[in-house]
């Protein structure tokens, strides 16, 4: 089959443009390249050359291949120049009504069937196709920056695209080397759609100092193993440009998750836009620069001295439980397994000793590193015999009654003075510690599955909560190798209250038909970087524990935009819960 477009016209070649233009060119077709002026038109070109011989020096091109491909693109500033492709692709400003005074040239300037793509990541591809005579061939084709490394394509459909020019173009992605997706026009799409929401619930989070914007961006990096935090992404994607795809969400959504929080604007008045002003929620080396520096005046905020903590006991007897024991063994720590008999306590030893051994096997621990490990490990069925221990970790079912039971035995048994923490990942700290008569001693300690090699700690404080306890389990998790993040007691801590709206946000995508699962996650792991996709997490989390995290935001925060999908409940309903039942989003058993 012959190859669709032959010849492409790229109009606006900024960085997006360019690197466009020099992947139409490297897969061999003919780009003529329009810019707005003379001038324009040479630093385009000039931009284009430097790009391509940054690419010979990193070995993604050779000298020849980019002799070639310099050939293959002509620059200039008469947009009838683009009456010879056979596809034109937009990539000027976000600007609708620039767009479609532009389509409505083009739609004069070109022959009937030459297709015209608009790049817009935000904006009505509908209301820009209603600018020209042929809507039929209109349509969004959204690559992503960096375009030489970043393979998501979204192509996106108005009710007026012909089903031939959007196969054409996703033809087109393909041979590019690209994966394209399926999408309607809807502010955002899939990508940004899902992307831009959670971004804009992390700014609104470090607005209400909720917590502070380095701790914000380490947990959803260490605790969901995205690429970058959400603040530093503001910064690089730039806080205008955010605001503006958020307001256009909001006003097709109406969604108040949508409407960009109050900081986004404070900063865009300010001038403060990222990295491209060399200020943002960061401050950066120079405008354009990626190294992030110290503020004037920042200083760094005395707090007292943790208390001394030289044996622990955890509480436990599952997963979570013996993963922070081996935490706590492996840094040295003497440990008392204590679960609600003999038998659990040693048989969570033995499940202990099987891990360090796979630990051994791996190269990651020597046998005297294993056995030094187990020798600290002290299993337990009494728990009358924490009563010395310094602190106290509470790894138990994720069932408010049988915390604060717990709590209220430890009470009556662990010294005056020693550290109780809970490993709740959704319930309130407060009410653990008002099931005793420390209050001030109780502190979240929220590791994360499977504790070993998650290094992340959210350490959650009360309003109760001493500030020396709070310093305990920070120095701890120090000792231990883990990364803290302090947060206050409040649903989801941190990362829980922005990974589960954003995973219900995917669950409605699906459930309106705007995409399938599998483009949802293409263009999650694609063009976010993101490790694993929406529907891939969910079934790996567990449909019902999604659905009870989805239940204990929307009750804390009573946002109707933070209510479970109803597609969500009806699947946990049905009992597909995902892997663990072989069902969920997708047919595990089959596999």
């Amino acid at each position: 089959m012959e190859r669709p477009f032959p010849t492409v016209a790229v109009v606006g070649l900024g960085t997006m443009g360019a690197g466009v233009a020099v992947a139409l060119a490297r897969s061999g077709r003919r780009v003529i390249g329009v810019e707005a002026g003379p001038t324009q038109a040479l630093r385009a070109l000039d931009r284009i050359e430097a790009s391509t011989a940054r690419a010979v020096e990193r070995e993604r091109l050779t000298a020849a291949e980019r002799t070639a491909l310099l050939e293959l693109i002509e620059v200039g500033d008469d947009l009838a120049a683009a009456a010879g492709a056979d596809l034109v692709v937009e990539e000027v400003p976000e600007d609708l009504e620039l767009k479609r005074a532009l389509f409505a040239e083009l739609d004069r300037i070109c022959p009937p069937e030459t297709v015209l793509a608009t790049g817009t990541t935000a904006l009505s591809v509908t209301r820009i196709a209603a600018a020209t005579g042929r809507p039929e061939r209109v349509l969004g084709v959204h690559f992503f920056n960096p375009v030489h490394s970043m393979r998501l394509v979204e192509v996106v459909r108005t009710v007026l695209t012909s089903p031939r020019a959007a196969e054409q173009v996703a033809e087109l992605a393909r041979d590019l080397d690209k994966e394209p997706v399926a999408a309607g026009d809807r502010a955002g799409f899939i990508a940004n759609g899902l992307l831009f929401a959670y971004l804009n619930q992390a700014a609104a989070m470090f607005e209400s100092r909720y917590a502070t914007r380095e701790d914000i961006d380490a947990a959803m990096r260490l605790g969901c193993g995205l690429p970058m935090g959400p603040l530093a992404l503001l910064d690089l994607i730039g806080v205008d440009t955010a605001r503006t795809v958020l307001e256009a969400m909001y006003a097709q959504s109406q969604d108040r998750l949508h409407a960009p929080a109050p900081i986004l604007g404070q900063l865009v008045a300010a001038g403060l836009l990222g990295r491209k002003s060399g200020r943002g929620f960061y401050t950066y080396e120079a405008p354009g620069s990626s190294r992030v520096v110290a503020e004037e005046g920042a200083a760094a905020e005395a707090r007292p001295a943790g208390r001394a903590v030289r044996s622990i006991a955890v509480c436990g007897s599952g997963t979570m439980a013996t993963g922070i024991v081996e935490v706590f063994a492996k840094a040295g720590f003497p440990v008392l397994l204590a679960a609600r008999s003999r038998e659990k306590a040693e048989l969570a030893k033995a499940q202990l000793a099987r891990s360090l051994e796979r630990s051994v096997a791996k190269g990651r621990l020597t046998g005297e590193q294993r056995d030094a490990a187990l020798a600290l490990v002290v299993p337990t069925g009494s728990y009358r015999d924490l009563a010395d221990a310094d602190l106290v970790v509470e790894a138990v079912a994720e069932d408010l009654a049988v915390k604060r039971e717990l709590f209220t035995v430890l009470d009556g048994i662990v010294k005056p003075g020693a550290v109780l923490a809970t490993t709740t990942s959704s319930l309130p700290v407060i009410s653990c510690a008002t099931a005793t008569s420390r209050p001030r001693d109780v502190v979240g300690m929220h590791f994360f599955n499977p504790a070993p090699a998650m290094k992340l700690v959210e350490v959650v404080s009360t309003v109760l909560t001493a500030e020396d306890v709070t310093a305990t389990v920070l120095e701890l998790c120090a000792k231990v190798r883990k990364h803290p993040v302090e947060c206050g007691d409040r649903a989801g801590f941190i990362v829980n209250a922005l990974l589960f709206p954003y995973l219900n946000d995917a669950v409605r995508m699906l459930q309106e038909h705007y995409a399938t699962v599998d483009d949802i996650d293409t263009a999650m792991k694609l063009g976010c970087g993101y490790p694993m996709g929406p529907f891939e997490l969910l079934d790996v989390v567990g449909l019902d524990v999604s659905l009870t995290i989805e239940q204990v935001l929307h009750h804390e925060f009573r946002e109707p935009g933070l209510a479970a999908a109803p597609l969500l409940e009806h699947l946990v309903a049905a009992g597909c819960l995902g892997r663990k039942t072989g069902r969920g989003f997708r047919d595990h058993a089959r596999r």
